[in-house]
């Protein structure tokens, strides 16, 4: 029977042009010959991949018509499925989508906008009215007629000297495939089961000749159209099968990551078009594939985008002190010098996943959860920080990833700079000949703790700002607690209870939404904020958790962006409510509400203090017309000018900390929220689940079970004192308190001393009290008066 390829070239095939038939003796007796000297067999071309029950002889003749078909239309499709269905026989369709859509030259030309479907370039077009030769004269002038105009065409690109023109005179999105078209086929084919199968066929046969063009050919700046080669096959909506999942989807995959950047570009601004459904069902595609990096940027294209609006970014001068030029003769020189890493289609696209509000999608339908659970993050970290030429990363995709795994590969880049610090200090106690301190020790009075705190990080922060990434350890004046984790703990938190009392006035706090907010006309100098900024920055550094109060739009400005107007629905409610009304209001504007482009606000005395939004803004009425505005220069002045100074010093001393970690690529403000909060949800089942016991516990001892009736019977309050006297914050860690590895040991018989904790490992000394009400007691009593260290 042969491959079913006209045009095979093997001597052997049935197939091939000029064989001579063989009857059925003869043919076996020939195919036990060439299985003797091992001859190599065809590959099954797909246009017999599904023959029909009739006979060679009966159907050649019968679809022999159907060979001059060298591409599709709407109409041709549903012309050929009538015939089929007259005659119950699909085998002639199958035969052309096997033949056209496993054609990289059929597939571009199938399904254009333009009527006559003609071919693009000037070379096809002979080809193909070659092959058409009942082709009636007026099509044969239409034809002429088209290539002269594409010669005028080219003539012109080429005096412009463009590449890829076609696709500019197309614009940055359209493109000649009619997509509604393709849907529209697909709706009416896929349900039958025998021609769907013909499409996952053809995709087989498909992707390789299309990989090759593209990495060798370079026919997408030849000929732009390729492009729908791709758009065409993402919209059969049969993809996440199994079938196509297991056969044609990773080698399309594959084909797809060799299309160049401004045709990935093309391809993401064109689906960032489509419908939520429509990029939902690419999205769960891919994600079985974890290769969707296109779909993930359509999605931010597609949302909510605020491309404007950001932070001017301080530049810091090259340092020349004598460590980084150690640095440099040890090898040693600064991890991520020239800044995070870029995605070379975020350049292209000018869209970062920071300037996306409201995705079409939420971020966390892209998180991969079975990737999470089995991924090694220390051989992928690896290849994120030395490898990342040559091997994948899935961090160079952090969007897949959710927040308590990207925190581990942050906690791996953190303590790889703590070591390497520790290494250069070392090396110059070597050469200098003095004896430096390999950690970044904090000695401090609990009762003048923003005194002792603010000198000591103020003068590591002047003279060699490289200090405040090693690690950090804390020494309460007094007190004998050695610092594995739990006294920094405590540090953190003293020093934000003290920076945050309204009493100071360097912040306000909103009753309403429990938040605080940088107070405008505070008289606090610039060191007391950046040490704020400090103290957040060694928190995320040294793996401890605050209890900060922010509102999401300080984490955006952190991250780079400004603070605009819908960032007041949760910093100042009641401004954001006002203006909105203002937006909305459908009657006289000017004459009713009265206002002009001057604010009025007061100062820390109470007194009240003007400022105008614009030049002479008392004499400018707010009307319809400007209130948008009003609106936006109002929104610009609470969250930025008004508070630029503090900001500024804020800011800056935060990325003292942070500048060389990936904490920007690999991380949302609300991320960056939660490494910093820690989760609000207690879930204490979950904790007691991954709880460990020592000393002769376990979890079916009695005062286990006592311990945890009694903690399950706790208010809010009660439970999260427990779990700051336990681990040194009220909060769970990212990934929720399942994540948190808590133990309880025994600490002797029943006895009238109180639990006693070990912060720095999460550690609960429990005695074994002989009755449950008595342990309940002692229980509350320790986690309500909690306060200090000693040595045990």
């Amino acid at each position: 029977e042969g491959c079913g390829n006209g045009a095979c070239t093997n001597e052997f095939c049935a197939s091939r042009l000029g064989f001579q038939p063989l009857d059925h003796n003869t043919a076996a007796i020939r195919a036990l010959e060439l299985y003797k000297i091992n001859t190599k067999l065809c590959d099954l071309h797909p246009s017999a991949a599904f023959p029909d029950n009739d006979s060679a002889e009966d159907t050649r003749p019968k679809d022999n018509h159907l060979c001059k078909v060298h591409y599709l239309t709407e109409e041709k499709v549903y012309e050929i499925l009538s015939i089929c269905e007259g005659k119950e026989d699909y085998s002639p369709l199958i035969r052309v989508i096997g033949r056209i859509f496993s054609s990289a030259d059929g597939l571009v030309q199938s399904f254009r906008k333009d009527k006559e479907q003609h071919p693009n370039t000037k070379e096809q077009r002979k080809t193909h009215q070659a092959k058409d030769e009942d082709k009636d004269e007026d099509e044969k002038e239409r034809t002429t007629a088209m290539e002269q105009e594409s010669e005028e065409s080219e003539a012109s690109a080429s005096m412009e000297g463009a590449t890829g023109s076609t696709e500019n005179r197309l614009g940055p999105v359209e493109v000649s495939v009619d997509i509604e078209a393709v849907r529209r086929v697909y709706d009416r084919l896929l349900s039958n089961e025998k021609i769907e199968s013909a499409f996952l066929n053809a995709l087989v046969y498909l992707t390789p000749n299309v990989e090759l063009d593209l990495t060798y050919l370079d026919v997408y700046n030849t000929n732009p159209d390729y492009l729908n080669i791709f758009i065409i096959v993402m919209e059969n909506s049969s993809l996440h099968s199994p079938e196509y999942l297991e056969m044609a989807m990773p080698l399309f995959c594959k084909c797809m990551s060799k299309l160049p950047l401004p045709a990935l570009a093309k391809l993401t601004r064109l689906w960032s078009q489509y419908s939520v459904e429509h990029i939902r069902r690419m999205m769960e595609t891919f994600q079985q594939l974890i290769t969707y990096t296109l779909v993930f940027y359509a999605n931010l294209l597609g949302g909510d985008l605020d491309t404007g609006h950001n932070e001017d970014e301080e530049e810091e001068p090259p340092s020349e002190s004598s460590e980084l030029t150690l640095q440099e003769l040890l090898g040693e020189e600064r991890r991520n010098k020239k800044g995070p890493r870029v995605d070379p289609l975020e350049k292209e696209l000018g869209v970062r996943t920071l300037d996306c509000r409201r995705p079409l999608i939420p971020f966390e339908e892209f998180v991969n959860e079975p990737l999470n659970d089995v991924l090694e993050m220390d051989k992928d970290f690896t290849f994120f920080k030395v490898d990342s030429e040559s091997k994948f990363s899935f961090q160079s995709c952090p969007f897949v990833l959710n927040a308590c795994t990207k925190s581990l590969g942050l906690y791996y880049d953190n303590r790889i700079s703590m070591y390497s610090e520790r290494r250069i200090t070392a090396l110059y106690s070597l050469v200098q000949g003095q004896q430096l301190n390999p950690y970044l020790r904090l000695k401090v009075r609990r009762d003048h703790i923003i005194d002792d705190a603010l000198v000591r990080l103020e003068m590591i922060s002047m003279e060699n700002p490289a200090d405040l990434r090693k690690q950090l350890f804390v020494e309460f004046e007094g007190e004998q607690g050695v610092d594995e984790g739990g006294v920094s703990k405590e540090f953190f938190q003293l020093v934000l209870e003290e920076m945050f009392n309204p009493d100071i006035g360097m912040f306000t706090y909103d009753e309403s939404t429990k938040l605080f907010w940088f107070n405008p006309p505070s008289l606090e100098n610039e060191a007391q904020f950046t040490l704020i900024g400090i103290v957040l920055g060694l928190a995320i550094y040294n793996n401890c958790i605050l209890d900060v109060h922010f509102p999401m739009v300080v984490y955006r400005k952190l991250m780079g962006k400004k603070g605009t107007y819908l960032d007041l629905a949760d910093s100042h409610p009641v401004q954001y409510q006002s203006l909105k009304e203002l937006l909305d209001y459908e009657g006289d504007v000017e004459e009713d509400m009265m206002i002009t482009f001057q604010i009025s606000q007061t100062d820390l005395f109470g007194e009240p203090i003007t400022y105008d939004l614009k030049e002479n803004g008392d004499k400018i009425p707010v009307n319809a017309d400007n209130r948008k505005e009003f609106v936006s220069l109002y929104g610009d002045y609470i969250l930025n000018k008004s508070v630029e100074r503090q900001f500024k010093a804020f800011r800056r001393g935060f990325q003292m900390v942070t500048n060389e970690s990936p904490l920007k690529c690999l991380f949302r403000p609300e991320e960056v929220e939660l490494l910093i909060c820690g989760s609000r949800n207690l879930d204490f089942h979950a904790l007691e689940e991954t709880t460990e016991y020592d000393g002769g516990y376990n979890k079916d001892c009695r005062i286990i079970k006592d311990f945890w009736e009694t903690v399950h019977s706790f208010g809010e309050e009660d439970k999260r004192l427990f779990l700051q006297f336990t681990t040194g914050t009220d909060r769970a860690p990212v990934g929720g308190l399942g994540k948190l590895k808590m133990i309880i040991a025994k600490n002797g018989p029943d006895t009238d001393r109180l639990p006693t904790s070990h912060t720095c490992f999460n550690a609960l000394l429990l005695p074994e009290y002989d009755t449950k009400d008595k342990l309940k007691e002692r229980l509350l009593k320790a986690i309500t008066y909690a306060k200090g260290f000693g040595m045990l």
